[in-house]
């Protein structure tokens, strides 16, 4: 499938991501880092920057939304995985047991961040960006 350019798009400036973990709490960077490693795994050679929201987020330039498809941040003792809706309802019972909206899960810090979890929703995240997730 062709990618989908939108007219608002603007320009992806990379980089960011290690002044954002090193801002935030000690005690949270080694989770960061895992989640940033996660995300890198399920979306190999996408760009990873901080501009939509101050928060690390990871495109595929050339789709709605700048190609935006995760982001990832900190808050309140979790770090957390946005992803584009309707990712995390269609895998209700994978998040069972996390805390989590239509497009935010939250991870506690004081439990390894389940990477598995993490490829397989960012995987779905990019198939609702091109279009390409089950049923679609």
């Amino acid at each position: 499938m062709a990618a989908r350019k939108s007219a608002k798009s603007k320009p992806i400036v990379p980089g960011g991501v290690e002044d954002y973990i090193e801002q935030c709490p000690e005690e949270a960077r080694p989770r960061l880092r895992e989640i940033r490693d996660a995300i890198h795994d399920a979306a190999p050679g996408a760009v990873e920057t901080v501009s939509y929201f101050r928060m690390p987020g990871y495109c595929y330039e050339g789709y709605d939304y700048n190609g935006m498809f995760a982001w990832f941040s900190f808050r309140k003792r979790c770090v957390r995985l946005h992803v584009r809706p309707p990712v995390l309802t269609d895998h209700e019972q994978d998040v069972a047991g996390f805390s989590a909206t239509k497009a935010i899960i939250s991870f506690p810090l004081d439990r390894a961040i389940p990477k598995e979890l993490v490829v397989k929703l960012v995987g779905a995240s990019i198939a609702v960006m091109t279009g390409k997730q089950q049923g679609a």
